[in-house]
């Protein structure tokens, strides 16, 4: 295997630059966030929404919360999600609901979570 640490640097900085018109990243980082950093990101799936009059974005997530402190922080995020104030560039979280929520307590505590969240461009 060989690293081009140039082409590391260069990727690293397009990381770090703030998101021009596609709102996933600060979204992902909100979520990641609201979960108390104890989450892990199992997917994510984004898909363009239109009405008659507003356009944006539908946005799919699934978290997974591994071990007894963790799952506590995702039951925390199932509380909050609904009326939680996300402050994202350019955008209004218009909707954001749990769709999904699997339990299970063998080897480890685990919960995972499916949200959708609906986020309208600000024009």
């Amino acid at each position: 295997m060989q690293l081009d640490p140039a082409a590391s640097q260069s990727m690293l900085r397009a990381a770090c630059r703030p998101p021009r018109g596609r709102p996933w990243l600060p979204l992902l980082s909100a979520l990641l966030a609201l979960g108390q950093g104890k989450a892990e990101l199992l997917s994510h799936a984004e898909r363009a929404w239109a009405s008659v009059t507003f356009s944006g974005t539908r946005h799919t997530v699934r978290l997974a919360f591994c071990g007894a402190e963790a799952v506590a922080a995702g039951e925390a995020l199932i509380d909050a999600l609904p009326e939680h104030e996300f402050a994202i560039p350019r955008q209004l979280v218009a909707d954001a609901a749990v769709v999904a929520v699997t339990h299970s307590a063998l080897p480890e505590p685990r919960l995972e979570v499916e949200v959708e969240l609906l986020l309208l461009d600000e024009v």
